[in-house]
């Protein structure tokens, strides 16, 4: 008998992308059931998603975020007798054998808490910019002809298990559109489950990468929040490499953005790492929470 899996996908505005999204699921060689958890889109993204009438279509009257949208549809596909949860970003497409070929290697290896497939652009040959940096620079275990282990993937394309949501929770409400992914993955790690990018499995992903000042600034906060909270580290470890962010991010951004607003960048993140500080007990209580696996299962304050 094969094992359940639900997919979960949050859609904001994305009507551009909902029928190619939901046309290529309904072609999976997986049975799958399919929740979608719409974040109070204002476009036609709903009266388009009513037209399948094989989903379970949640409407948010506010939009939650990414993370908050999909603790919901986690926790109802759990709840449902789910062995899996696929989580999909509305502006993808899958492949027939997709999720077919990712839950083979994840239910073969009970120590994968994640496997996700490889991220093409949408000429569906080059792989994904964003995906290619963290598939090819951070390989850190196994790599065979089906599967590479790494620390992190972006959170596009995931096959979590049953077993890796129960020990490690959800994702972090904290985290409001960017950084909940990362923080999830160092959780993953700290429970010692893996992360896996299945070779042989894929999925387009739509999008332009454009990096404007302001998504700079809010990834980089929220690169520097996922380091006081990393549970990996000691709570000494984890200030030293918050404050390195402070410096070293940046730097970073300094060729491309140039260096008055570098300077602009190093002082908002210097200026927002005290601001943490300052509630320094609501940072270790998510570190707490982390160690326990129970981060983002609490949804009742935002799922109405």
């Amino acid at each position: 008998m094969e094992k359940k899996i639900t997919v979960v996908i949050v859609t904001y505005n994305g009507e551009i992308w909902v029928k190619k999204n939901m046309n290529s699921l309904l072609k999976s060689s997986y049975p799958i059931d399919i929740i979608v958890v719409d974040n109070a889109s204002t476009d036609q993204s709903v009266t388009l998603l009513k037209e399948y009438k094989n989903i379970q279509l949640i409407e948010s009257k506010v939009n939650l975020g990414f993370g908050k949208a999909n603790n919901i549809g986690i926790d109802l596909a759990l709840k449902n007798g789910s062995d899996a949860v696929f989580l999909l970003n509305q502006d993808t497409w899958i492949y027939e054998d997709s999720i077919k070929n990712m839950a083979e290697i994840l239910f073969a290896n009970p120590d994968f808490g994640i496997v996700s497939p490889l991220h093409l652009s949408p000429d569906e040959v080059t792989l994904d910019s964003s995906f290619e940096t963290y598939y090819s620079r951070f390989q850190t275990g196994m790599d065979s002809d089906t599967v590479r282990i790494v620390p992190f993937i972006n959170a596009a394309a995931w096959l979590v298990s049953k077993e890796c949501f129960q020990k490690v929770g959800y994702f972090d409400p904290v985290f409001n559109h960017y950084g909940e992914d990362r923080n999830f993955c160092t959780r993953v790690l700290f429970h010692k489950f893996k992360i896996a990018v299945a070779k042989k499995a894929a999925i387009c992903h739509d999008r332009m990468v454009k990096l404007s000042s302001k998504k700079i600034e809010l990834q980089s906060q929220y690169l520097v929040l996922n380091q006081l909270i990393d549970c990996n580290y000691s709570s000494f470890t984890a200030l030293v490499f918050g404050l390195k962010s402070v410096v070293g991010l940046p730097k970073f951004h300094a060729k491309s953005e140039g260096l008055s607003k570098s300077f602009g960048l190093f002082y908002k993140l210097l200026f927002y790492y005290l601001g943490l500080l300052t509630d320094y007990k609501t940072i270790q209580r998510i570190r707490r929470n982390s160690k326990k696996g129970i981060n983002g299962t609490d949804i009742k304050s935002y799922a109405k």
